[in-house]
């Protein structure tokens, strides 16, 4: 915990010294964009963003399981740029202990330097695994556990690695990207890798998320991945359509296993947001991979039901069909703001057989937009 402090202390310290010299951050450039007046000069911004988010909750078993309060983690989100061509990007979590790498970087979601000229991108460090999915793409608080897919709660998204990425438009990219293996559990020992290819594209009426990827689970063996994920817009009405396929042979017929969801949101102006989900998931039985490191079977599932356990990893159980379903609102108090956000979540699901409901509050704090508004007041 002295820790934990010192090192807010030295953040807070940092964000008030960059701010103190924002007159200075702002540093104009000789050298002109494409397409801009050469006698313009563009100016960059060095004040970091600096956010610390967080979720608390009150989460109940219907037919009576467990009940309580609890806290999803606390995230403290930095981003900012050191020149004109780099930028660096920070989610650290605190107070949370599923961690997937074996180093001191086992709570630190994604640690990036990008280097960016033109249309062109270049990144390295610690990353999210690129999948196309609007599911996947969810910042984990604004993600409601018991409504995801297996897929989502077992995957080991944050992995090291590089990408490069062509954006010839602020509304579309195309990025290849190359990481250590969500198998691969020690990465300089296991040796395994992932290679994703990955392009995204916005309309006024629909967007997209979609990736083809292979990743490696044993020397030389690649599990197949397409995923693609749609988002329709209608109005104030939104509804989302993710599809999944992972393969070992593709010349088989059948998937080893598939996930496909369905989100339909509509939003009330910027104050309320009704959201739903209804997803199906099965898995291949005898598969050579698994991404959790064990798969239950029927008989395990049957006993841990009828023993009332409810705390149990979130394994699919091979060659089974896994339904998940629920819906939600959304409530946000401050005005053109959200910061501050309440909800309250219904989900259930046929691998536990039991309906689960969450209250709860999720706050994001921005720390330099409240430093300059106290340094504002004071003068």
């Amino acid at each position: 915990m002295k820790r934990l402090f010192t090192f807010l202390g030295t953040i807070v310290f940092m964000v008030g010294s960059a701010i103190a010299q924002e007159v200075n951050s702002s540093v104009p450039l000789s050298e002109p964009s494409c397409g801009e007046d050469k006698n313009a000069q563009q100016v960059v911004d060095y004040t970091p963003t600096i956010s610390i988010d967080s979720r608390f909750g009150y989460d109940r078993v219907v037919s009576g399981g467990p009940a309580g309060f609890g806290g999803d983690g606390v995230y403290l989100n930095i981003d900012g740029k050191i020149s004109k061509n780099f930028s660096y990007s920070l989610c650290q979590r605190f107070f949370s202990s599923h961690g997937e790498d074996d180093s001191a970087f086992d709570n630190t979601d994604w640690l990036t330097l990008s280097y960016e000229v033109g249309d062109f991108s270049f990144t390295a460090g610690k990353d999210v695994v690129m999948v196309g999915s609007y599911e996947y793409d969810a910042y984990d608080i604004d993600s409601y556990f018991d409504m995801n897919s297996m897929f989502y709660n077992t995957f080991g998204c944050y992995q090291w690695g590089v990408k490069a990425a062509w954006a010839p438009s602020d509304e579309g990219s195309i990025a290849l990207q190359i990481t250590n293996s969500p198998f691969s559990l020690y990465p300089r020992e296991d040796n395994l890798y992932a290679y994703n290819l990955a392009w995204s594209e916005s309309w006024n009426w629909y967007s997209s998320i979609w990736s083809v990827n292979m990743f490696e689970y044993e020397p030389g063996k690649y599990v197949k991945c397409i995923a693609l994920g749609n988002m329709f817009y209608i109005g104030n009405f939104s509804l989302g359509l993710d599809c999944i396929t992972l393969d070992t042979n593709l010349k088989d017929k059948a998937d080893d296993q598939f996930t496909i969801n369905f989100m339909p949101s509509y939003e009330f102006g910027n104050k309320f947001r009704l959201f739903g989900k209804l997803g199906w998931e099965s898995v291949g039985e005898d598969l050579p991979y698994d991404f959790t490191g064990e798969y239950l079977s029927a008989e395990d599932m049957a006993l841990a039901n009828e023993e009332n356990i409810y705390t149990l990893p979130a394994f699919l159980v091979a060659g089974q069909d896994y339904w998940f379903y629920g819906a939600g609102l959304e409530y946000f108090p401050i005005k053109d703001n959200d910061s501050v956000r309440l909800h309250a979540v219904w989900a259930s699901n046929n691998f536990t057989k039991r309906h689960s409901i969450n209250i709860g509050l999720t706050w994001k704090f921005d720390l330099v937009g409240a430093i300059k508004h106290v340094a504002a007041r004071r003068n």
